[in-house]
C-alpha cells in the first residue's frame, strides 16, 4: 500500500481516516479530545457552555433525490451541533465555485440553503466566495461552521456508558446515500428511494426532559450506524449488540443495497441521530421520536453488554452472531 499519497478512503469516515487524524492531524493541532473526537468542540469557560463546528461539503451529484448540497451543508453543520446537545446560534458559509458552474442552478442551491437555516431558528451571518478555473474544482464545493449553545441537562459522555444501556436510531438507516449513489450512476430507482437529509435539532428538544437519561449521542453520516457504534465502544470496558431484525430500514433502500452488495448499516444518513440512554427511559424517547415527523420509523435497536468490551456484534436473523467491523472507508465517497 502506497503510505505517501491521499487515498479517497482518508476522507471517508472508516478505520483509514481514524488512522490519519490520530497520526497527521491530532499531534499537530490544539484539537482536545479526551472522549473521542465528537463533531463539534466545547469552547472552554463558556457559560452557558457554547460549541463550534465546521464542515465540508462535496457532494456529486449536487442535487440529490429529496435534497441538494445546499440544504445539506446546513443540516449537517446544525445536526453536528445538535448532537452535541446544542441549538445552533448561527451560521458561515463559504463557496469554492468552478468557472462555468450554473447561476441558476447556484441559486437554487443559496435559496435551499437559507430555507434550511431559516427552519432551525439561525441566520447565515457570514461567509466567502472563492471562483477557481475550469477544472480546478468540481463545480460547487461549501464550507460551512456554526456556533451553538448548550441546551439543559444534558451531560454527554461515553465514560458514562454501562451494559444495559438501550441503544436507538431515530429512523430509517442507509437511505441519504443509497439515494445519493442511484441519482450518481443514474440508476433506475424508485420515487421512494429519497435522502433523509433533515436537521435532527428538533429531535434533540425533545429529549430535554430525559436529558440526564442521555449519555452518547452522534449523527450516523460517512460510515453510517456501523462506524459510529464501532467509536463509541473503542476502549471501552462494553461492546454494543444490535439486532438485524430490530434495524429499520426503507424497502426502496434495502432492495438497491442488496442489488450492490452493499451492507446499510454502513451507509451514511444524514437526518438520523444514534443514541445511547438508560435503558428505563427509552421507551419515554421514542414515544417523543415517533410524535415528531423526522422521528417516526425511531426504533430500539440493541443494547450495550459488559461481553465483546469495545465490540460491535450483531445478531443475525438467522440467530447466529458476528463482528461489525469499522468501516476501512465509506463503500459510497462523495456523498456529503
Amino acid at each position: 500500500m502506497n503510505t505517501d499519497s491521499i487515498r479517497i478512503e482518508h476522507g471517508a469516515g472508516g478505520r483509514l481516516m481514524a488512522e490519519f487524524i490520530r497520526a497527521e492531524l491530532l499531534p499537530r493541532f490544539t484539537i482536545a479530545a479526551p472522549d473521542g473526537l465528537p463533531d463539534a468542540a466545547e469552547l472552554p469557560a463558556a457559560s452557558p457552555p457554547l460549541f463550534f463546528t465546521t464542515d465540508a461539503f462535496v457532494v456529486q451529484p449536487p442535487v440529490f433525490p429529496g435534497g441538494d448540497i445546499g440544504s445539506l451543508a446546513i443540516h449537517g453543520t446544525v445536526n453536528d451541533l445538535a448532537v452535541r446537545g446544542a441549538r445552533v446560534r448561527a451560521l458561515s458559509l463559504a463557496m469554492i465555485l468552478e468557472e462555468g458552474f450554473s447561476l441558476p442552478l447556484l441559486r437554487t442551491i443559496l435559496d435551499s440553503a437559507r430555507t434550511a437555516a431559516a427552519a432551525t431558528g439561525a441566520d447565515i451571518i457570514t461567509g466567502d466566495t472563492k471562483v477557481v478555473r475550469r477544472g480546478q474544482c468540481d463545480g460547487l464545493y461549501l464550507v460551512t461552521a456554526g456556533v451553538g449553545e448548550g441546551m439543559p441537562g444534558f451531560r454527554l459522555n461515553r465514560r458514562r456508558l454501562a451494559a444495559g444501556d438501550a441503544v436507538l436510531v431515530s429512523g430509517t438507516i442507509g437511505d441519504h446515500g443509497m439515494a445519493v449513489m442511484a441519482a450518481r450512476e443514474r440508476l433506475p430507482a424508485s420515487e421512494a428511494l429519497q435522502s433523509d437529509s433533515a436537521p435532527v435539532l428538533g429531535l434533540v428538544q425533545a429529549m430535554v426532559p430525559y436529558a440526564a437519561a442521555v449519555k452518547f449521542m452522534r449523527d450516523p453520516t460517512r460510515g453510517g450506524v456501523a462506524a459510529v457504534l464501532n467509536e463509541m465502544v473503542e476502549g471501552m470496558s462494553v461492546g454494543a449488540l444490535v439486532r438485524e431484525s430490530d434495524l429499520p430500514f426503507r424497502p426502496a433502500a434495502r432492495a438497491l443495497a442488496e442489488m450492490m452488495g452493499i451492507e446499510l448499516i454502513r451507509v451514511a444518513c444524514e437526518g438520523r441521530i444514534v443514541a445511547v440512554v438508560e435503558a428505563e427511559a427509552a421507551e419515554d424517547i421514542l414515544a417523543v421520536w415517533r410524535a415528531h415527523p423526522h422521528g417516526r420509523d425511531a426504533r430500539r435497536i440493541g443494547e450495550l453488554t459488559s461481553s465483546d468490551a469495545g465490540r460491535v456484534v450483531m445478531e443475525t436473523l438467522t440467530g447466529g452472531r458476528r463482528i461489525v467491523d469499522l468501516p476501512q472507508g465509506e463503500p459510497l465517497p462523495r456523498i456529503c
